[in-house]
């Protein structure tokens, strides 16, 4: 190949590479991240009662700690990140790396209300109440009976009472079952 051919190669790849890296957010994220503590994301897992057959999605992942946690400590089949933010999403592509259990963490740029949620047994959520209202009907619509919801501080309205709550850190956290329809 004559060289300045590859030069061009090599410029329209890199361009490629820098727009994609480059890549906005798909809409304003509709909340802040807030990173759960260590203590807030093993409870959260415990209480969803985390295991082998378990695959662990949660909604606004941040950097990933809850995903990895759900495969590296306790064992989950999978764990699947969903954000708006490309740059938490490489964050937790390398997070996933240095935790060693990148093959077994999936993270995705994308728009949680967009997100087909059947694959998860379990969702986690660190949201809003408003928000959690939202997703509510998507979640019963796709989640399997007897799925578990995961929320740290934040309910899903007085018309949904959880299955469980506890405090940890002054904080509380709830889990929710998908009963059957």
């Amino acid at each position: 190949m004559r060289p300045y051919l590859l030069a061009l190669a090599w410029c329209v790849c890199a361009a490629m590479l820098t727009a994609q890296d480059q890549k906005k957010p798909l809409r304003s994220p509709d909340t802040v991240y807030i990173p759960s503590p260590s203590a807030l994301v093993t409870a959260m897992l415990r209480m969803a009662n985390v295991g082998p057959g378990d695959v662990v999605y949660d909604l606004g992942s941040g950097d990933g700690r809850i995903p990895i946690a759900a495969v590296k400590e306790f064992g989950a089949a999978r764990g699947v990140g969903i954000d708006l933010d490309g740059a938490r999403v490489r964050e937790s592509v390398e997070n996933a790396r240095r935790a060693g259990v990148a093959g077994r963490v999936e993270f995705r740029q994308e728009d949680m209300f967009e997100t087909d949620l059947r694959p998860a047994t379990v969702v986690v959520l660190y949201l809003s109440t408003p928000l959690n209202q939202r997703l509510r009907p998507k979640m019963l619509a796709e989640l399997r009976p007897g799925s578990r919801i995961v929320s740290h501080v934040f309910d899903m309205g007085s018309d949904w009472q959880p299955a469980a709550q506890e405090t940890v850190n002054n904080r509380p956290i709830f889990l929710w079952r998908v009963d059957a329809r």
